[in-house]
C-alpha cells in the first residue's frame, strides 16, 4: 500500500502546482488589466493636460496682441499730449491755448472711451 500512498501524494502535489498555476494566471491577468486601465487613464489625463495647456497658450497670445495693441494707442496718446504741451510751453504768448481751460480728464476719459468701444468691435 505504501506505493498507493506515494502516487496520491503525487498526483496531489500535481493537483496542487496546477491550481497555483491557475492562481498565478488569474492573478497575473488581473494585475495586468489593472494596469492596461491604469495607463489609459494616464494617457487620457496627459491628453487632458496638453489641450488646456494650448488652449491657455492660445488666450495669452491673443491677450498679449490686445495689450500690444493698447500700448501702441497709449503710446501715441503720450506723444499727441508731449506735442500739446510742448506746443503750449513754447507759445506762452499765445493766450489761445491755455492748459487750465483743458479738461485733460475728459479727453482722456473720451479716448478710453473710443478704444472701448473699438476694442468691444474688434472682440466680436
Amino acid at each position: 500500500m505504501a506505493p498507493k500512498n506515494k502516487e496520491n501524494t503525487n498526483n496531489r502535489k500535481k493537483k496542487q502546482s496546477e491550481d497555483d498555476d491557475d492562481d498565478d494566471d488569474v492573478d497575473y491577468r488581473r494585475r495586468r488589466d489593472r494596469n492596461n486601465q491604469a495607463v489609459k487613464r494616464s494617457r487620457v489625463k496627459s491628453k487632458l493636460r496638453t489641450q488646456q495647456t494650448l488652449e491657455r497658450v492660445n488666450q495669452l497670445k491673443t491677450e498679449n496682441e490686445l495689450l500690444e495693441e493698447k500700448i501702441k494707442m497709449l503710446s501715441k496718446e503720450l506723444g499727441f499730449l508731449k506735442d500739446l504741451f510742448l506746443a503750449h510751453a513754447g507759445s506762452n504768448s499765445n493766450p489761445a491755448i491755455n492748459l487750465q481751460d483743458i479738461d485733460i480728464n475728459a479727453i482722456l476719459a473720451n479716448d478710453s472711451e473710443a478704444d472701448h468701444k473699438s476694442n468691444t468691435k474688434a472682440d466680436t
